[in-house]
């Protein structure tokens, strides 16, 4: 029976080959979704865990092309239903069996031109929906990782029918950067709670990699926006809370700095996934990846991300990958 961190490791091996499968099956489905989104004007995401976070991810990146986009957690949905009206909404379960999705497709669609994404076609969301449905069968490891990057792909072929440029997208799965993380592991091992924080579709990326931090490393981590850091979560910093930033390509690359300078000086660690292009930040461990923005920048580090996790999980607990009080399907009704 393979371990947890065994199931893990065999995720990821297959992640990048599957997301390019994943990416070329799901055209037509994926056409249908950009189309209704394109009529309506209006696409709702609704997903949780990971899921939530893929779409958190390319909600700008809908945003970009004239869609009113919004990313939603499924289960505030039931509890403050969305008004009646026209509109594309996009289910996302990587397992197809959250609780949460399937008793949203329960309720009545009204005017709602409903699709689901998932990797499990013989799911009840699979079967429920017109679903864009990714290859080589479900995630069987806890903690997500290769789902992550097939959700990311699946996304990419909705997009890429919308008149996005999916060639940045298939050069990093063909070619994934695999960047050495052992200081970044060192940096945060030892730390009693970390800090993710990003700006734009790396802001969804530190929100996954803070929950896989959670799951596996059963040690306190949050996300914040880039921004949001700033307005008065700066108390919390000091010895024993590591900041991990998403250095962006672009304008926005220089507004790492004042992070780290205050961090540092309150004696927090500091680790940046940098993929600005741009010379390293002096006082922080950074990982330097290939320049990528879009979809193809949040392809480009979750590998980091990934080993990063696991790095820091294998050096605090025992059965990484196990978990001892959460289950791989969810129902959190």
């Amino acid at each position: 029976m393979p371990t947890g961190l065994e199931l893990i490791r065999d995720e990821m091996r297959r992640q990048h080959a599957d997301a390019l499968a994943s990416l070329e099956q799901a055209r037509d489905v994926a056409k249908r979704v950009a189309d209704s989104a394109r009529a309506t004007g209006r696409l709702v995401m609704l997903g949780m865990g990971g899921s939530q976070y893929m779409n958190r991810i390319v909600e700008p990146l809908y945003r970009a092309q004239g869609i009113d986009a919004t990313a939603l957690v499924a289960s505030e949905v039931l509890r403050a239903p969305l008004p009646a009206g026209r509109r594309t909404v996009l289910l996302v379960s990587q397992s197809g069996g959250s609780g949460e999705i399937l008793r949203y497709v329960e309720r009545p669609a009204g005017a709602e031109e409903r699709f689901g994404m998932t990797l499990n076609g013989d799911s009840p969301l699979g079967k429920a929906l017109p679903c864009l449905i990714a290859a080589g069968g479900p995630e069987r490891a806890f903690a997500a990782t290769r789902s992550m990057t097939l959700t990311l792909a699946l996304h990419g072929a909705i997009l890429r029918a919308l008149g996005v440029d999916a060639g940045p997208l298939i050069a990093v799965l063909e070619k994934p950067a695999m960047p050495k993380v052992d200081h970044a592991v060192e940096q945060l091992a030892g730390c009693r709670a970390v800090i993710y924080s990003g700006r734009g579709v790396l802001q969804g990326a530190a929100e996954a990699a803070a929950l896989g931090l959670m799951e596996l490393a059963r040690m306190p981590a949050l996300a914040l926006e880039g921004g949001q850091f700033q307005h008065g979560p700066l108390e919390m910093l000091g010895e024993g809370i590591g900041i991990v930033l998403f250095r962006p390509a672009g304008p926005d690359a220089a507004g790492a700095a004042r992070p780290v300078e205050v961090s540092r000086a309150a004696g927090s660690p500091v680790v940046i996934y940098d993929l600005s292009g741009e010379a390293p930040l002096k006082d922080a461990v950074t990982v330097t990846l290939p320049k990528a923005e879009g979809l193809a920048a949040a392809a480009t580090v979750f590998p980091a991300m990934q080993e990063t996790m696991i790095g820091v999980a294998t050096r605090r607990v025992k059965g990484v990958g196990e978990p001892v009080r959460s289950t791989k399907v969810s129902d959190g009704e």
